[in-house]
């Protein structure tokens, strides 16, 4: 049997290029050989799509490697139509056929490739593919769209407010009125950014200005966050290839100790003062309860490919933080230490994500 070809496509455009890069490598690492033969594109922090180097070390993410896709002076040219499959890659000694590709594997973070961008070119190809769909990624993507569909599914979530550059140039006191009634402290980040970056949390009302200016590098719309006194749960969710009811893993519990919260250093560099426990100790009842949020969560946005939904729980009450539609997938990332603690290896859940994208085509 001929092995079903997946590309592995990772880097981007997005601040996150750096994660996506060292998720390729634990996806090269562990994809099922056997079954599947790779094909790692890269894309440049320029948008270039390159073909990559199928070697996981090179993608090693560490305080003194941030590992990224650079032009090598490949182009991998696409499929030119719908009706057709194969990829080729062009470079100094010419053009050739990289053969019909069956699936791609998308494990971009952040815009341009997180947020329905490359779900949409997919879609035009007519390219099967992992993940959440073009409109979940969409949702996913913008943290206020995500706070109101939630929030009219029924699924609790954190309050907030939502601010733009141009409203605050409007009218800077009546924002700051809507900002100063969710009480101190508050978390402050971007619309459409993940891995915490351009997050920060605010003490003190004089520290609010640098926050919003952090934020507002990353995007136009920022939203400010009550801080929910609490436990930071987390869990990982499956699409069913049967029509059955989303699938959930255990929880994982994000403890702090001696930091703010779960910031960027944190959760790719092994920086200190965080610990990641998994499964959570919760009791069977809260950890049935905050399950079928997360399914219910994730139903909201779309209910198709993956994601991982965030979770503050205070003693007696779930609040969905966010939905990630993809989700942080380096070895050392909850995502995957939530379902291999659920008794799926990190080879399977690589391959379970590629299966379900061929069986919903």
């Amino acid at each position: 049997m001929d092995k079903l070809a997946v590309v592995v496509l990772f880097g981007g455009r997005s601040s996150e290029h750096s994660i996506s890069s060292a998720t390729a490598g634990g996806v090269l690492r562990a994809i099922d050989r056997d079954r599947f033969r790779v094909i790692p594109v890269g894309i440049t922090r320029e948008g270039a799509f390159v073909l990559e180097d199928d070697d996981p070390d090179k993608f090693t993410l560490d305080p003194d490697h941030l590992p990224e896709v650079v032009d090598n002076g490949t182009r991998v040219l696409w499929p030119d139509s719908a009706v057709c499959r194969e990829m080729r890659v062009t470079d100094a000694a010419g053009t050739r056929s990289l053969g019909d590709v069956d699936v791609v594997l998308p494990i971009l973070h952040g815009r341009f490739g997180e947020d329905g961008t490359i779900q949409g070119f997919l879609e035009l190809l007519d390219i099967p593919y992992a993940g959440a769909g073009l409109l979940m990624s969409a949702i996913g993507m913008d943290k206020h769209v995500t706070k109101n569909v939630l929030r009219s599914a029924g699924v609790p979530v954190v309050p907030w407010v939502t601010v733009t550059r141009e409203g605050l140039k409007r009218d800077r006191r009546m924002w700051e009125q809507r900002i100063h009634a969710l009480g101190l402290p508050v978390f402050v980040k971007p619309a459409r950014a993940g891995s915490s970056v351009g997050v920060s949390r605010v003490n003190a009302w004089d520290e609010l200005d640098a926050a919003l200016q952090t934020a507002f590098a990353e995007d136009a719309t920022v939203l400010v966050e009550e801080a929910v006194h609490g436990r930071e749960l987390e869990c990982g969710v499956l699409e069913s290839r049967d029509g059955a009811l989303p699938r959930v893993s255990v929880a994982g519990e994000v403890v702090l100790s001696g930091r703010e919260f779960y910031d960027f250093a944190a959760k790719y560099l092994g920086a200190p003062g965080i610990e990641l426990v998994c499964p959570a100790d919760l009791r069977d009842g809260e950890l049935a309860e905050m399950q079928r949020i997360a399914a219910r969560a994730f139903e909201a946005v779309g209910g198709q490919g993956l994601s991982r939904v965030d979770f503050f729980f205070t003693g007696t009450e779930f609040f969905v933080n966010e939905v990630n539609t993809m989700p942080g997938f380096t070895p050392i990332s909850m995502f995957p230490k939530c379902w291999i603690a659920s008794g799926m290896s990190y080879a399977e859940l690589v391959s379970e994500l590629i299966d379900t994208a061929l069986a919903r085509r």
